[in-house]
């Protein structure tokens, strides 16, 4: 009995679900690659033929690139729901641009020429698998009942049929077809998924630019999260922190007004205290707008900006034009631009005046910062300026330096809108 263990292991693997799966799986794509392959064929014919007429051509291009993708969404669905086969889709034009726009995109990518040619290939593979598997089983079913035909329907077979060794090897033959005929199934849709994969799923570059948008939009939602922990900080320490401590010194600076009888220890002791709690709750409050200011959230980046030029130790000329919207991500990283480069030039470039201007044009928000100090600013490692590059390109951003030794100094930061 042992022995006959490996012949019933494969026997069961000759005939598993695996091999029925199959077969309807190139059966069911032989309709339906002669008939997407029939339509692409015919609006491609239609596209070169009206190529004169132009407007007529456009319009054929267009539903070729549309019934394309539609077929494409129809075969990735059989190979999923039939032999269980994943074709990643592609990742596809962006739709906010004009229609035309958008066929004239995707009619330049090689994606959807490598999907037609699958369909034109299923349209002459799917009808020649699916009749080979489908002879194969039937064959040999037939070959292998000619035992039972031969008695019971003599008239069916030919003459020469009626002999005892005719109709074994006749059966032998029909057995060995639906032996092979699961193995046929399963290897005509293998090649069958290997070619999809290839051709309708992504290719190299096209997994990297999909690799690159997952990683671009999460960056932007790390981005966003952490502005919002900074917003959410800041709400806490003003709320907080900065109200106590503003409470403290409020206190201390009524007690050293009021209690001028103490010992002059206990005194001195009140007057430091309240020194010192004055001086904390400047330094939280500079501290609370350097890390987000509630100023931008709630009126915007030209009142933040405002701020910044009127708390400014020297003469700042502010040119705000963002007539679009504008990320909350890149306004901060504008306003820190101007914060940053404003202290600056306070405190390095011994600048007489600075001029300032925040431009949206297009979909680009463009910060300039120019002051007529010494210059010799540098990007270097561990300051300002090299955080203020990290910033920017946090967005997706760029900052140019501009500071030869005597000045003047200008930094240019371009920023994307959106983020």
């Amino acid at each position: 009995m042992q022995a006959l263990v490996p012949l019933v292991t494969f026997v069961r693997r000759t005939w598993s679900a695996r091999a029925w799966w199959a077969t309807s799986h190139l059966v069911i794509g032989a309709p339906i690659g002669l008939f997407t392959a029939a339509v692409l064929v015919v609006l491609a014919a239609l596209t070169l033929t009206l190529a004169v007429t132009v407007v007529l051509a456009a319009v054929m291009l267009m539903q070729l690139i549309i019934f394309n993708g539609t077929f494409t969404s129809w075969q990735r669905s059989r190979f999923a729901a039939l032999i269980d086969v994943q074709i990643s889709p592609l990742p596809q034009q962006s739709r906010d641009q004009s229609v035309w726009r958008w066929a004239i995109a995707e009619a330049r990518t090689g994606r959807t020429w490598r999907q037609f040619g699958y369909h034109v290939f299923a349209g002459v593979f799917g009808p020649g698998a699916a009749a080979a598997v489908v002879g194969a089983w039937s064959i040999g079913l037939l070959a292998t009942g000619s035992f039972v035909l031969s008695e019971g329907l003599p008239d069916l077979l030919p003459a020469d049929l009626d002999g005892v060794l005719a109709r074994t090897a006749l059966t032998g033959g029909g057995l060995a077809l639906l032996f092979a005929a699961p193995w046929l199934a399963r290897g005509l849709a293998a090649a069958d998924a290997g070619l999809a994969h290839r051709l309708l799923g992504p290719n190299r570059r096209d997994e990297l630019a999909m690799r690159v948008e997952s990683l671009t939009a999460s960056r932007a939602a790390l981005v966003e999260a952490v502005d919002a922990e900074r917003r959410r900080i800041e709400r806490d320490i003003h709320d907080g922190t900065q109200q106590r401590l503003t409470s403290l010194a409020l206190n201390l600076g009524i007690a050293r007004a009021t209690l001028s009888d103490l010992p002059a220890p206990a005194l001195e002791a009140i007057v430091n205290a309240h020194d010192e709690a004055k001086q904390a709750s400047a330094e939280l409050r500079e501290f609370v707008r350097g890390m987000y200011p509630a100023v931008l959230h709630d009126r915007g980046l030209d009142a933040a900006l405002s701020g910044i030029v009127a708390r400014a130790p020297l003469p700042v000329r502010l040119r705000v034009k963002v007539p679009g919207p504008v990320s909350a991500a890149v306004e901060a990283v504008a306003y820190f631009v101007v914060s940053e480069a404003l202290t600056n030039v306070a405190k390095h470039a011994h600048a007489s005046a600075v001029d300032v201007t925040v431009e949206q044009v297009g979909d680009r928000l463009h910060v300039t910062v120019h002051d007529d100090g010494r210059g010799g600013a540098v990007v270097g490692t561990g300051s300002g300026l090299r955080g203020l590059e990290q910033r920017t390109a946090s967005v997706d951003g760029t900052l140019r330096l501009d500071s030869p030794a005597g000045g003047p100094t200008t930094i240019v930061a371009d920023l994307p809108c959106a983020s």
